[in-house]
């Protein structure tokens, strides 16, 4: 496979997992922080790095509007629901297990 056909494929699963996690709206960043080890904020950051490292400037404000599909203070008005005791102790958890 040559490099612009992988990069293309490559392109295509991110905006197809930036879909997946839009259609999840209900599945909150802290639940995939304690599964996965990473949530939006974090493909945000990504993001963010990948730019830089390609000497462009996106702030975290720009890379977090296009993993929420919407500004981020509108994202979390609308969806984010606040952390369960279980959900802060499943997290802590993790942090110490991972760090």
């Amino acid at each position: 496979m040559d490099k612009q056909t992988q990069t293309e494929l490559e392109a295509a699963t991110f905006r197809r997992l930036l879909k997946h996690l839009d259609e999840r709206k209900d599945v909150q960043n802290i639940e995939l922080m304690i599964l996965a080890g990473f949530c939006r904020n974090c493909l945000s950051k990504w993001y963010m790095a990948a730019a830089d490292e390609k000497g462009l400037e996106v702030n975290y404000d720009q890379a977090r509007e296009l993993v929420y599909g919407m500004p981020y203070d509108e994202w979390k008005d609308k969806y984010q629901q606040p952390a369960t005791a279980e959900q802060l102790a499943a997290f802590e958890e993790h942090q110490k297990k991972n760090h």
